[in-house]
């Protein structure tokens, strides 16, 4: 069988993969495993971990998988992250695995995305190949899409991970600000700005030049910032751009020293740790989309964004200045490239200076694409930050949220530009997304620079 073509049903024979190539924490299975006729020789399977996910387990021969993302807590609609460890495999022995029961359609599958892979010895996530990855509506799951994957493990010494995206967990951010924290940075303050329903910690930092931060501090021309991610906890390319981003800002670039003179910066970098532990896609551990919460937050079942509304609230009304500028992290599963979503203005000046920020990250970045920016006022988003913010901060406050593509950004060829062959795909990174957020940094700087 040709793996050009979506892989068979109708026997198992016809869906063993030929040879691909192969590619932390302690943990005890808890996956549902219907092994069949198996018995005790067949792989196993576990996701006990933090931000595991995959709730049943189908071996349909011992070559072939079909496996169940478990849905978010409390919250059945939402099934997309996955995040597995396999153990207990043999030497040479070749999979099939598929993904059966994913709650979205529209997928970056299409464009040829696929699933990331480490293993004990190979410690760093790769994207497995392209060739055997196939994603197809299967017609004995009626409309519903499958995504399979063939796969070799090569070393029964291994255990290997599996997941839908590159892992960035609660632990490596409290890892990473504790690092950022020792180096006792002056231009840093690290607090906490609330306590999740299950007291985890959501921290608030604020950065910018030493003299901005004290009490008497003379502010006139200084501006206020805000920026967030990982509101939906499956969106982990959000945390590498902000990782990127805050490593520009504190870093000794000039033009970092000069927006640190000019602007402070309010950066909530985890907005939903609960959802992130819990191997969640989009919910809060109550089984809540938190990006659907902003206009009324109630304290005892989203204290994560009523304490960001009172503090933007707080910070427009008493202090000086108000932040006039609002940044809000994702991660898209079924668009390429970097694009902005924002609010629709009637009126044409407020709308001109809405466009100011695209343009400058768009003669930045080669992957931010002006096509896919949208500004709108739909109401199915009335909930979301960007929209219920804009009730509480600055009139003149520009409001935007930025997606990043899970997958990767086309290039142009010689044969693309004459209609001959398809787009070139150049998949993102953990490093790629990094660059982003430093790109994206310095898009602020000039946006931040004296008229």
């Amino acid at each position: 069988m040709s793996f050009g073509q979506p892989p068979a049903r109708a026997s198992a024979p016809a869906r063993v993969p030929t040879k691909v190539p192969a590619y932390q924490p302690p943990s005890v299975p808890n996956v549902t495993v219907d092994d069949g006729a198996l018995g005790d020789t067949g792989l196993i399977f576990d996701a006990d971990f933090e931000s595991g996910n995959l709730g049943k387990v189908e071996a349909i021969s011992e070559f072939e998988y079909d496996l169940y993302v478990r849905p978010d807590t409390r919250n059945f609609k939402q099934r997309i992250w996955f995040y597995f460890k396999v153990c207990n495999t043999s030497s040479e022995q070749p999979v099939m695995f598929s993904i059966v029961n994913s709650s979205k359609d529209k997928s970056c599958y299409r464009f040829g995305m696929t699933p990331v892979v480490q293993s004990t010895s190979r410690p760093h996530w790769e994207r497995l190949p392209p060739e055997s990855v196939f994603y197809y509506k299967d017609p004995a799951r009626k409309r519903g899409y499958v995504m399979s994957f063939a796969f070799t493990f090569d070393n029964p010494e291994d255990d290997y991970w599996f997941a839908y995206s590159f892992p960035y967990t609660y632990t490596r951010l409290q890892s990473f600000l504790g690092d950022l924290t020792a180096r006792e940075l002056p231009c840093l303050v690290r607090e906490r700005l609330a306590l999740t329903l299950d007291k985890r910690r959501v921290d608030l930092l604020t950065i910018s030049a030493p003299k901005n931060l004290k009490k008497s501090a003379d502010l006139s021309g200084v501006r206020c910032a805000f920026i967030s991610a990982r509101v939906h906890p499956g969106e982990t390319p959000a945390s590498y751009v902000l990782e990127g981003m805050l490593e520009f800002l504190l870093g000794d670039d000039p033009a970092a020293a000069e927006l640190r003179d000019r602007v402070i910066f309010k950066v909530v970098p985890m907005l939903n740790p609960d959802g992130v532990v819990h191997g969640n896609y989009r919910c809060s551990s109550m089984g809540q989309d938190l990006n659907r919460c902003y206009q009324f937050p109630k304290q005892w079942m989203q204290p994560e964004i009523s304490a960001i509304r009172k503090l933007l609230t707080e910070l427009t009304e008493r202090a000086a200045p108000p932040p006039t500028f609002y940044l809000d992290l994702h991660a898209h599963t079924a668009s390429p490239n970097l694009f902005i979503y924002g609010n629709f203005h009637k009126h044409e000046n407020k709308m001109e200076r809405q466009w100011v920020f695209p343009k400058l990250l768009a003669a930045h970045a080669d992957d931010f694409s002006v096509e896919q920016t949208d500004f709108n006022s739909h109401k199915a988003k009335a909930g979301t930050g960007r929209r219920a913010l804009a009730e509480v901060m600055h009139p003149d406050a520009q409001i935007y949220t930025l997606e990043v593509s899970f997958f990767a950004y086309p290039i142009a060829t010689e044969g693309e530009s004459t209609g001959t062959d398809p787009p070139t795909f150049v998949p993102y990174t953990p490093t790629r997304y990094r660059e982003v957020g430093a790109t994206v940094a310095r898009a602020m700087s000039d946006y931040f620079a004296p008229c």
